[in-house]
């Protein structure tokens, strides 16, 4: 994570309510108060805050991974999810939990978890409040033009790991699976470079669970993240309104509801989470700069700078 304070209370109560045993969190370089908040959570024992290490010459998620899969106590864990601050995990089958899911995921070494993009709502300002309430504008069915997914994974049967995907086998014989179960072609784990599974459309599967993936959030949240920077430390004009990257994920033809089945369970221990003063306080005033900067920062004409022309504008 890198400047995900306003938004980071709901992500990891989400993810300790699913059933997680440990959440770690890797950050470099936050001035929003995500590293104080992330280390109040660690003295309470919600999760482990690790500063990244930022090797050379990789990126600040090869670089996580790199550590993280070095350490002694990660290869003691079964299954591992790499996601990050706007990707929450939605568990549809049993009782929406992650041991319902590993249940599916069976002997398999990797479940392939596909994205489901979810838009902006028509919203261009956020107002603040739960992520998961205020944008449930999705797109209505998996789609091949946009596929990608995230990795359910045993850490122990791979030696790295980039942001999709697990990589280097310890096994010529390991098992990738969709999340409906059905087996995958697994070349992708033995490429280094690949970052798509490249399934073929017969695989591409919401079926027992997916990834909610809230890229853009509302526009101004998408465009400070211009100011945040890539997470795979590239410069681009990928966080560019009307670009190729928000109008894959921008989508809002249909409409899910469905991780809204923990929202009381949800309620609770955000609430629970607020009531230490220490972290409250840290929460309510990220939220403040939050407002104030996208204020100062997101004037009219840096809106326009930051709008890519319309496809058909382009050469």
């Amino acid at each position: 994570m890198r400047n995900e304070a306003p938004f980071l209370l709901e992500w990891v109560a989400y993810h300790s309510l699913l059933g997680f045993n440990r959440i770690y969190v890797y950050t470099n370089a936050c001035t929003d108060g995500t590293e104080l908040m992330l280390e109040r959570l660690q003295q309470m024992d919600v999760l482990t805050h690790v500063h990244n290490p930022m090797s050379d010459g990789l990126g600040p998620q090869e670089s996580a991974m790199k550590d993280f899969l070095a350490r002694l106590d990660v290869q003691e864990l079964d299954w591992v999810l790499h996601i990050d601050a706007d990707e929450f995990l939605n568990v549809r089958t049993g009782q929406g939990r992650v041991a319902d899911l590993l249940a599916v995921a069976g002997d398999a070494d990797v479940m392939a978890l596909m994205w489901r993009p979810f838009g902006n709502n028509g919203l261009t300002r956020w107002p603040g409040g739960s992520v998961l309430e205020t944008f449930t504008a999705t797109q209505a069915r998996p789609r091949a033009p946009n596929a990608q997914h995230k990795s359910l994974f045993r850490p122990r049967s791979f030696g790295a790991a980039i942001d999709h995907m697990p990589k280097e086998p310890v096994s010529d014989g390991v098992r990738l699976i969709n999340s409906a179960g059905v087996p995958c072609a697994p070349n992708a784990l033995f490429s280094r470079h690949q970052a798509r599974y490249r399934l073929p459309v017969e695989n591409l599967s919401w079926e027992n669970a997916y990834i909610n993936h809230y890229a853009v959030r509302s526009d101004d949240i998408f465009l400070m993240k211009n100011v945040r920077g890539d997470g795979m430390g590239r410069v681009s004009q990928k966080y560019f309104l009307n670009s190729k990257f928000y109008r894959r994920q921008n989508k809002n033809g249909g409409r899910d509801t469905s991780i809204l089945c923990h929202k009381d369970a949800l309620d609770a221990r955000v609430a629970e989470l607020m009531s230490d003063p220490v972290l409250g306080f840290l929460h309510t005033q990220s939220l403040e700069a939050f407002f104030r900067t996208r204020d100062r920062v997101l004037t009219p004409e840096r809106i326009a700078e930051w709008t890519a022309p319309p496809p058909a504008e382009q050469g």
